[in-house]
């Protein structure tokens, strides 16, 4: 047909050009835009042999600012989280896989109160929310920016089904933020900040993502020290931590949790590497 292009040579044009660019999955990266523009399943794209015209120049588009390493997620608009799909963009924290296994940890644990601490996107928080409806969750942010994508996805979420969660404006180390809820928690989730300062990062992140939400301090831990013990403040005695770190972090994470925490345990992602941490509240 006239004035349509075959998407396989398209794609073809469009894996080279992100190669190109130093893209780290290319080819991964082009499926996922010509699914996107298509309105598609990417596992369906095999079954699609042709571009309508609006939709082969939206494609070309999207590949150019890929290739100029804008986030993936920030041109589809979305990112999948476990069960879920978040809205993402400018001025929040893309979620990244790895932080799934903390979820799935999170949701595994019996808790009528849960408080994510530095929510970002809410991916935590609305995991938890959507696997525990009887729990009440609370998703504390301090960015205005981060907070409208986390008010976003919560009210999706909401009008999807799940209980709603209570979104806290707030630095997630201030002692005074939900303060009222201190001794009473079962349960305490946070992906911090963690990349010590001039550790180099991808384009996608040194140039589009929010810094206060991916360095923190030379060492990586400035922002977990005093989320420490906010958590140990609002956790009842036996409550649960359960907190993303460096991978460089595996011993000096846990470490500094054993001041409040027993039954610490470090735990790997699925490419061995150390990632987050979990500990038990102690009795005061």
């Amino acid at each position: 047909m006239a004035g349509v292009n075959p998407v396989r040579r398209a794609l073809a044009r469009a894996v080279a050009e992100l190669e190109r660019s130093g893209v780290a999955s290319p080819r991964a990266d082009a499926e996922q835009l010509a699914a996107h523009v298509l309105g598609v399943p990417r596992g369906r794209l095999a079954l699609v042999d042709t571009f309508p015209p609006p939709a082969a120049a939206r494609f070309q588009e999207l590949v150019a600012r890929r290739a100029e390493r804008v986030p993936l997620q920030h041109l589809t608009g979305t990112v999948g989280f476990g069960e879920l799909e978040l809205a993402v963009g400018p001025g929040v924290f893309i979620p990244r896989p790895e932080t799934e296994l903390l979820a799935q940890w999170a949701v595994a644990q019996p808790a009528s109160v849960v408080v994510d601490l530095g929510s970002g996107t809410g991916a935590l928080a609305l995991s938890i929310a959507h696997a525990r409806p009887q729990a009440r969750v609370y998703a504390v942010e301090a960015s205005a920016a981060a907070r409208a994508w986390l008010r976003r996805n919560a009210a999706d979420r909401a009008r999807a089904g799940d209980r709603p969660i209570e979104v806290v404006a707030g630095d997630a180390t201030d002692p005074a933020v939900l303060s009222e809820l201190d001794g009473t928690v079962d349960l305490v989730v946070c992906n911090p900040p963690y990349v010590p300062d001039g550790v180099p990062v991808p384009p996608e992140v040194a140039e589009h993502e929010p810094p206060e939400a991916v360095f923190a301090g030379a060492d990586g831990l400035a922002v977990i020290r005093p989320v420490l013990a906010r958590a140990a403040a609002l956790l009842r005695p036996g409550g649960q931590l359960g907190i993303e770190h460096d991978q460089t972090h595996g011993e000096a994470v846990p470490a500094l949790m054993r001041r409040w925490f027993t039954d610490v345990v470090d735990h790997r992602d699925l490419a061995g590497r150390p990632r987050y941490a979990t500990g038990r509240r102690m009795a005061d």
